[in-house]
C-alpha cells in the first residue's frame, strides 16, 4: 500500500542530496514540542477548527524545496530529519491532496499567503517530480489533476499547461477494451482508487462520456452485491478480482457519481449515490464516525471519504452523507491530543491520541500500523485526513448543511 519510497532514481538522488547538503547548513531537525491531552473544546466555529488544523500543518511539515521558499513541499513525517527534509522519499500523491487542502483554505478566506502557498505548493511538486506533472501512476496523476482544476477554477490561479498535460495522460492511458484506466501504465490492474479519481476529473474536464464509462465500470465490475460497498479492483484480463474494501473507494465512486448526477440529470446516478452513502454509513462507520485507518498510504482514506460525502451532501442535499461528516469532524476534535496549541490527529477517529509518556522526544512517535495500539502518528497523511475533515465540516456548516 504505502509508495512513498517509489520513483526514486539516480537523478532523484544527486538531486535531493544537493538539497541535503543546503539544509544541513541551514536547518535543524524539527522538534515534536510538547504533546497534551486537551479536554476543553477549543474554538467551537467550524472554520477556526480547520484554521488550525491547517496551522499545525503548515508549522510541522511545510519546508522550502532546494532552499527555495517559493517552492515547498510538506514532509511525510513530523518530527522531521535533514534527511525527511531533503525530500529524497518522494510520495507524490501526498502532495497533491496538501495542495488540494490548501485550495480548501485559500477558497475558505482568500488571503495572500494562502495563495502564496499553493502556488509554492505546485511549484514543488512540478519541480521535484522531475518528469514535469506527470508520472506512470494513473491515480497520482488523476488526485494532482483535480487539485489545480480546482486550483484553476476556485481561485482564479492557473498552471501554464498543467492541467492540459495531465488530462491527456489520463486519456492515452485509457484502455477501450477495458472501458478503463489502469493503477499505472503498463498494468493489468484496473482499480477503483485510479478509476474514481479519474472519473470526476473527467467530469470535470467535460469528458462526460469517459466518465459516465468509468462509473459503469465501477458500478457493474467492482460493487459487491452482498453489501453494496465498492471492491478495490480487477485484473483484466482474466478477471481476478481483489475484494478489499477501502473507505476511499467509496468517497470516489460517490464523488463521481455525484459529478454526473449533477451534470447529465439522471436519476441513476442520484440512487447509486444514495445507496452507497448508505451502504457506507452501515457498513463503514462506527456510530457514524468514519472508520479508522492504519497509517501510511491509509492514514488518507478517510479525509477522502469526508471530502465526496460533503460534495454528496452540498449537491444532492444528501441529509446522511452531511451527517457522517459532521460526526466523523466532532469525533477527530473531540479526541485530538495537541502540540503547542494545535491540533495533532489520530489515524482512529473514535478514539483519543495517545499522550507520548515523555513529550517533546522524537522516539516515542512512532509511524502508526494497523499491529499498533497508539493512535498517534508522525504520517503526513493522518494530519492531511484531519484537515481535510474539519474543511469539509466549515463547507457544510457555512451551506447550512
Amino acid at each position: 500500500m504505502d509508495r512513498r519510497n517509489k520513483g526514486i532514481g539516480r537523478r532523484s538522488v544527486l538531486l535531493a542530496a544537493g538539497a541535503s547538503i543546503a539544509l544541513t547548513a541551514m536547518a535543524q531537525p524539527t522538534q515534536a514540542g510538547t504533546i497534551t491531552r486537551k479536554v476543553s473544546a477549543g474554538p467551537e466555529e467550524p472554520g477556526k477548527r480547520a484554521d488550525l488544523a491547517e496551522q499545525a500543518i503548515v508549522q510541522r511539515h511545510l519546508r522550502p524545496f532546494l532552499g527555495q521558499p517559493r517552492m515547498r513541499l510538506g514532509t511525510l513525517v513530523w518530527p522531521a530529519s535533514l534527511l525527511d527534509q531533503s525530500f529524497v522519499r518522494w510520495c507524490y500523491w501526498w502532495q497533491a491532496h496538501l495542495l488540494d487542502c490548501a485550495v480548501d483554505a485559500a477558497y475558505r478566506a482568500r488571503t495572500p499567503e494562502r495563495i502564496d502557498r499553493v502556488v509554492a505548493l505546485a511549484r514543488g511538486i512540478r519541480t521535484r517530480n522531475l518528469t514535469g506533472w506527470t508520472n506512470q501512476y494513473y491515480d497520482d496523476m488523476a488526485w494532482l489533476v483535480l487539485a489545480l482544476e480546482r486550483t484553476e477554477r476556485l481561485l482564479g490561479v492557473r498552471f501554464s499547461d498543467a492541467v492540459g498535460d495531465l488530462r491527456a495522460a489520463l486519456i492515452d492511458g485509457w484502455n477501450p477494451v477495458v472501458g478503463a484506466v489502469p493503477w499505472r501504465s503498463g498494468d493489468d490492474f484496473y482499480n477503483t482508487p485510479a478509476i474514481g479519481p479519474t472519473g470526476i476529473a473527467m467530469a470535470r474536464l467535460g469528458e462526460l462520456s469517459r466518465a459516465r464509462q468509468l462509473a459503469d465500470f465501477l458500478h457493474t465490475r467492482l460493487r459487491d452485491t452482498d453489501s453494496g460497498l465498492i471492491l478495490d479492483g480487477v485484473h483484466e484480463p482474466g478477471g481476478r478480482m481483489d475484494r478489499t474494501v477501502h473507505t476511499y473507494s467509496q468517497g470516489v465512486t460517490i464523488g463521481l457519481e455525484t459529478e454526473l448526477a449533477v451534470r447529465t440529470g439522471e436519476s441513476s446516478h442520484h440512487s447509486r449515490v444514495a445507496a452507497l452513502v448508505a451502504a457506507t454509513e452501515d457498513r463503514l462507520t462506527d456510530a457514524g464516525v468514519i472508520a479508522a485507518a492504519a497509517g501510511d498510504d491509509s492514514g488518507l482514506f478517510m479525509g477522502i471519504l469526508a471530502r465526496y460525502l460533503a460534495e454528496a451532501a452540498l449537491a444532492l442535499n444528501h441529509t446522511t452523507a452531511a451527517n457522517i461528516v459532521h460526526a466523523s469532524a466532532r469525533a477527530a476534535w473531540d479526541h485530538r491530543a495537541e502540540v503547542d496549541g494545535l491540533p495533532l490527529f489520530g489515524p482512529d477517529w473514535t478514539r483519543a491520541v495517545t499522550v507520548p509518556e515523555h513529550p517533546g522526544t522524537f522516539s516515542p512517535l512512532t509511524h502508526s500500523s494497523a499491529a499498533s495500539p497508539a493512535n498517534l502518528s508522525r504520517d503526513l497523511s493522518v494530519q492531511l485526513s484531519g484537515w481535510m475533515l474539519l474543511e469539509a465540516d466549515y463547507q457544510l456548516t457555512a451551506a447550512g448543511r
